[in-house]
């Protein structure tokens, strides 16, 4: 079989597989029927038996094949993964700000998915490249490895992203907080101010608050499962405090002036920290890429001068 072959069969077999993956998690919902959903635009239920096929085949490829083929093979990597470390995810999934279609299932068939393609892939490449067998041997481990830990790399950047503009939009919601209450609103209230006013994590954070309050929970309750689920130290100290206001009967117009002041003396100082950092981090491209590229332009004509001059002989 050629070379050109053998490319071709491996990257569509990646594809495949990262089709199943995303098809997945985007589709992985346990009370979404699309058959059902499209079944209920028929009245009757002969009309269902006699166009029950017709409606089944209408259904996009996604929906008849890739969706069912992902949550089997979601289903199937449950029965090798312990209880505990699905609840690590679902408490890394929650950090993350529960992603459409992400569930502890999805993300591990999408860490074994990616494993066997990316091995795959990467075995296929050293085997048509005549490489040694050692080496095709190492390139389909290191694969497996890589494309293991690639899913587990975008889950935690996507945790950094949104712990970070918790953390870049908490000092103006506390004082978008502090001005409503001055102004007369309640706490809740100001926090559905803020819910109303942005689109942001921290926002549908507070939304969230609300929602569970109206739905029964204590303030207190709202306010500890918030902090879990963002996961962020200005948001702890900002939880203890209103709580401990709220069971010692202190002002909470004044805990928001406070803590506001706080938050913004700790995001100037977070950005002095990293005015400070960069210019050890320029170093490294100044080193890299532009001390050399200066050096060729300054002493590129000095050395050939001095090269025909000693040995322009030769």
């Amino acid at each position: 079989m050629s070379t050109s072959v053998l490319i071709v069969l491996a990257l569509v077999a990646i594809g495949a597989i990262v089709g199943l993956i995303v098809v997945g998690m985007r589709n992985s919902r346990a009370d979404y029927d699309p058959l059902a959903e499209r079944l209920s635009e028929y009245g009757g239920a002969a009309e269902i038996e006699a166009n029950l096929e017709e409606v089944e085949m209408s259904l996009p490829f996604t929906e008849r094949v890739l969706i069912p083929l992902a949550q089997k093979f979601a289903q199937f990597t449950m029965q090798f993964t312990p209880a505990e470390t699905l609840e690590k995810t679902q408490k890394k999934l929650d950090l993350a700000g529960n992603p459409p279609g992400w569930t502890p299932a999805v993300f591990w068939a999408a860490r074994f998915g990616a494993m066997i393609g990316v091995g795959a892939l990467l075995f296929l490449v050293f085997v048509v490249t005549n490489q040694k067998t050692s080496l095709v041997i190492l390139g389909g481990i290191g694969g497996a490895v890589l494309g293991f830990i690639l899913p587990q790399m975008m889950l935690t950047s996507k945790i950094q992203r949104r712990q970070q503009e918790v953390i870049k939009s908490l000092p103006d919601a506390l004082d978008l907080m502090s001005i409503c209450v001055n102004a007369g609103l309640g706490f809740d209230q100001a926090m559905s101010k803020v819910y109303e006013k942005w689109d942001n994590e921290l926002a549908l954070a507070f939304g969230r608050v609300i929602q569970e309050i109206q739905l029964g929970k204590t303030r207190r309750e709202a306010l500890r499962a918030m902090d879990e689920n963002l996961g962020v130290a200005d948001v702890t100290t900002f939880v203890g405090a209103i709580i401990q206001a709220d069971q010692l009967g202190v002002s909470i117009s004044k805990i928001l002036n406070i803590q506001a002041a706080q938050m913004r003396i700790k995001r100037r100082q977070r950005a002095q920290e990293k005015a400070q950092q960069a210019p050890v981090k320029m170093m490294i491209p100044l080193v890299v890429f532009i001390f050399p590229s200066i050096w060729i332009v300054l002493l590129g004509p000095a050395a050939v001068q001095v090269f025909k001059t000693f040995w322009g002989g030769l």
